[in-house]
């Protein structure tokens, strides 16, 4: 097993949720470096170096919500997965979504996952740590 740490960008719009997420990595220990981006645009120019903060362009994951204004999740996995520079990053649709048809254009642009937001904070919480065991047991490059 690999002990680097990965870089994670959440893709989220809504408050709350990056509060849970937050929330989550310290109840699980998680210290992972967090960046955020409130939509698909934020997160692309992020991830392409534009603006101030940098992500790393190694070991990199995304966690993406679906629902978001500007650009949702599923135009930011076409640009993503369009972009020579960007389309082998790992991303893990964390949503609200239950609709089939949304699953279904997720996993045709490869997402690493599909994770369903639990209603309770505990059940996030415990989703939060089955990630964190993902991304330290894969070889993210």
């Amino acid at each position: 097993m690999n002990n680097k740490m990965t870089n994670i960008l959440l893709v989220e719009d809504d408050e709350v949720d990056v509060m849970n997420v937050k929330r989550a990595f310290k109840k699980n220990n998680i210290t992972n470096p967090l960046y955020m981006a409130a939509n698909g645009v934020e997160a692309l120019a992020l991830l392409r170096g534009k603006g101030d903060t940098l992500i790393p362009r190694e070991r990199r994951l995304v966690l993406l919500d679906l629902n978001m204004p500007k650009m949702n999740g599923i135009e930011f996995l076409r640009e993503l997965r369009a972009d020579p520079e960007l389309r082998s990053t790992p991303v893990i649709v964390l949503t609200t979504s239950n609709e089939d048809r949304d699953k279904v254009e997720a996993y045709n642009f490869n997402v690493a996952g599909y994770i369903l937001k639990p209603v309770t904070f505990a059940n996030f919480v415990e989703a939060v740590a089955t990630l964190n065991k993902y991304w330290t047991l894969s070889e993210i490059p």
